[in-house]
C-alpha cells in the first residue's frame, strides 16, 4: 500500500509542477498605472489605434485619396486592429 501512495503523491507533485509553468507568466500584470488607476496596456493600443486610423482617414480625405481603398467597413476595422498590434509591440514589449 505504501507503494501505490509514494506513486500518487510523485504523480500530484508532476502535475502541480507541469500545471506552475504557465502560471509563472501571471507574475507581471501588463497594465498601466494612470492617476492611481490601473488600466491593461491593450486598452491604450485600441485607442491608438483608433486615433491613427482616423488620421490616416483625414490624410486621404484632404487627398481625395479615400475613394481609392475598398469596402470601408472593411479597411478601417483592419487598419484599426494593424495600428494597435503595431503600436503594441512598439511600446508594450517587455
Amino acid at each position: 500500500m505504501p507503494l501505490a501512495r509514494g506513486r500518487c503523491s510523485k504523480r500530484a507533485i508532476g502535475a502541480a509542477a507541469i500545471a506552475a509553468i504557465p502560471m509563472s507568466g501571471c507574475a507581471n500584470s501588463p497594465s498601466i498605472g494612470v492617476l492611481g488607476a490601473y488600466f491593461p496596456d491593450w486598452l491604450f493600443c485600441i485607442v491608438a489605434g483608433v486615433v491613427l486610423t482616423v488620421v490616416i482617414y483625414l490624410i486621404l480625405k484632404r487627398l481625395q485619396a479615400d475613394n481609392l481603398m475598398g469596402p470601408s467597413a472593411v479597411v478601417y476595422p483592419t487598419l484599426v486592429a494593424f495600428l494597435a498590434l503595431a503600436v503594441w509591440l512598439m511600446f508594450f514589449q517587455h
